[in-house]
């Protein structure tokens, strides 16, 4: 019989070799034995694995359990769907000395379903929960784990969906959110061991009496009622806390967002009798200058450390057992390709979303990830882009890295007054992933994946035609003027766009053609190589253009600000001059470019004027 290794059994069936040592030890490759630390696999096992892998494929018989796309129900997904197990995160927060925990990670990477599974192990109910846990691994782990289920009063309020435009309706939307919690635990209006002025109060919550002061303290009232009836101190877990904060960011209610949350929290979480444990999830950790500055009991777990980082995303192996499962192994390098490559501590991780989207969809694969919620935070940036700014992210949409320094105590103001924070921003939002660690708080950063770049890619266009009526025809004949080296329709279709979408305020700066051009390059980087402000002949070009076909011309930019309209068309042709006068074309000459199109752009306010020759 013929025996084959790991790395030639992988090969055969385009698995790595852990999955494969995996199959070994389950029986999957029927015959394999160990000889000392190696696996020998026989090579009818291979051929049997595929037969019954395409039998599964091809089967309409089989019942195949369906991938949890939008579902955040616990007791629903680990009974119902393809779950993957993440208990384990509860013996590591049983183990953690910490009393406060905030897990900070990107959108849709699974927070609401762990937090709903923490409340349905730990919560005291009339259920027995224990049922959807007994076949999971912490029901493995001994005593002092199961001995925790269902012993604990439980606090659970998600944040995830007031995403409002003004502060009264922010306000009146958590006063709600904080009444149906209360309505959960009515229990308490019949305890024997509370008080007269207590039940007064939960009647008060039910009806929205309370005044502004009573709402800052009416979780931590919550807490002490529910320690006080049960006889056990409470858990606390708050889902997405900062969805209205960073709401109130965009919408103009910042500081009062911020003023209620902070007091809010502090009440409940800090040198509170009543609590025993509380748990935050977030997109984003709020410095401790701000939010959390009178929380000093708070542990913040984010994307750059190690602790808690595979609990949250699908590791390798994970995501290699759903592909057998749904018999998809062979699509293994199309989900790599797209939704891997983030790190979080030291563990490369998937994308959940995506991954569960990609097998309910057919293994199509598409950016899920992209219409799951806005992307303010990209369009935000594009709003205070400077030269080195664009220079970074063209270097990021070519898959290029960069080194920033990276402070995860970031404020959403910082994102108008630091460079480094937009890049802080970008990576525990999920944009961006970390490479490597260099050293003195600098990381080396780049985008995790094909999706990420598609979504980094069409909201910079979108940004670029936002507000524009027919904004795809304006992004169109854009592109389409660049590519054919067509200066008359480039002018005409950035005018159209600067009349319609662009405020006198925005045209003020300089940034705000920075993130112009940025729209421009954008929307060309599937067929040209982007370089910015990048050495050739004499000096630093502005923008350069390669084509990755040799039938499209290449193309070198400068762009001038004009003081007025009268200027406009000699600052164009200064800038043209430029081009040619410092040999920019050289090293695409060099190259054996000879299409070489050169465009001196000026702008002024909302008006623009081109010039182009053949250089």
């Amino acid at each position: 019989m013929n025996f084959l290794t790991t790395k030639e059994a992988a090969d055969l069936l385009n698995l790595t070799t852990r999955r494969i040592s995996g199959l070994c030890a389950s029986g999957d490759l029927s015959g394999a034995f160990r000889e000392g630390r190696r696996w020998q696999i026989p090579k009818n096992a291979i051929e049997s694995f595929k037969n019954n892998r395409n039998e599964i494929k091809g089967s309409t018989a089989r019942s195949v359990l369906p991938c949890p796309v939008g579902n955040t129900s616990y007791s629903e997904v680990s009974e119902k769907c393809y779950y993957v197990d993440k208990t384990l995160l509860i013996r590591e927060i049983l183990d953690e000395y910490n009393k406060v925990i905030l897990f900070a990670r990107p959108r849709r990477f699974g927070k609401t379903l762990t937090m709903d599974m923490l409340k349905t192990f730990f919560e005291k109910s009339d259920r027995d929960n224990s049922v959807y846990f007994r076949n999971k691994k912490i029901w493995r782990e001994g005593k002092k784990y199961t001995d925790a289920q269902g012993r604990y009063p439980t606090i659970f309020l998600s944040f995830k969906d007031i995403k409002l435009d003004t502060w009264d309706e922010t306000y009146e939307s958590i006063q709600l959110l904080l009444k149906y919690e209360y309505k959960r635990h009515s229990e308490l209006l019949a305890s024997e061991l509370l008080d007269d002025d207590e039940k007064d109060t939960f009647r008060r919550v039910l009806s929205q009496q309370l005044t502004y002061v009573e709402y800052l303290k009416s979780l931590k009232l919550l807490s002490d009622m529910l320690s006080k009836h049960y006889n056990e101190k409470a858990i606390i877990l708050i889902d997405e806390y900062d969805t209205p904060i960073q709401q109130g960011y965009h919408k103009g209610f910042y500081e009062k967002v911020i003023s209620f949350m902070k007091n809010f929290f502090s009440e409940a979480l800090k040198d509170n009798p009543s609590l025993e444990r509380g748990f935050l999830t977030g997109i984003l950790r709020i410095s401790k200058e701000n939010l959390f500055s009178d929380l000093n009991n708070i542990s913040v777990n984010t994307v750059v450390d190690e602790r808690f980082s595979s609990y949250f995303g699908f590791t390798q192996d994970e995501v290699e057992k759903m592909a057998a499962y749904y018999g998809q192994e062979d699509k293994l390098p199309d989900i790599r390709q797209w939704y891997d490559g983030y790190r979080f501590g030291k563990n490369d991780i998937y994308n959940p979303w995506s991954v569960t989207s990609y097998f309910s969809a057919g293994c199509a694969p598409a950016p899920y990830w992209a219409n799951t919620s806005s992307n303010e935070i990209v369009r935000e940036i594009l709003l205070n882009v400077d030269n080195s700014v664009v220079g970074d992210l063209n270097d990021l949409l070519l898959d290029k890295e960069i080194i920033v320094s990276i402070d995860t105590r970031v404020i959403y103001p910082m994102l108008q007054t630091k460079k480094d924070a937009i890049f802080t921003f970008l990576l525990l939002t999920g944009y961006l992933k970390v490479v490597d660690y260099v050293g003195d708080d600098f990381y080396k950063l780049a985008l995790p994946n094909k999706e990420i770049k598609t979504i980094f890619r069409n909201e910079i266009l979108n940004w670029l035609t936002d507000n524009v009526e027919n904004n795809v025809n304006v992004a169109n004949n854009i592109r389409r003027a660049l590519i054919a080296a067509d200066r008359y329709s480039l002018q005409k279709a950035i005018n159209d766009f600067l009349k319609v979408s662009a405020s006198f305020l925005d045209t003020t700066s300089e940034a705000f053609y920075h993130g112009l051009s940025l729209g421009l390059v954008a929307a060309l980087t599937d067929k040209y190589i982007i370089r910015s402000n990048h050495e050739s002949g004499y000096g630093r070009f502005d923008i350069q253009l390669e084509p990755r076909e040799k039938s499209l011309p290449a193309m070198l930019m400068e762009f001038k600000i004009a003081s007025d309209e009268q200027s406009l068309k000699a600052r164009a042709e200064e800038g043209l001059a430029q081009i040619n006068r410092n040999k920019y074309g050289t090293d695409l000459k060099d190259r054996g470019i000879k299409n070489i199109v050169g465009y001196g752009v000026a702008f002024c306010g909302k008006s623009v004027y081109t010039v182009s020759a053949l250089l």
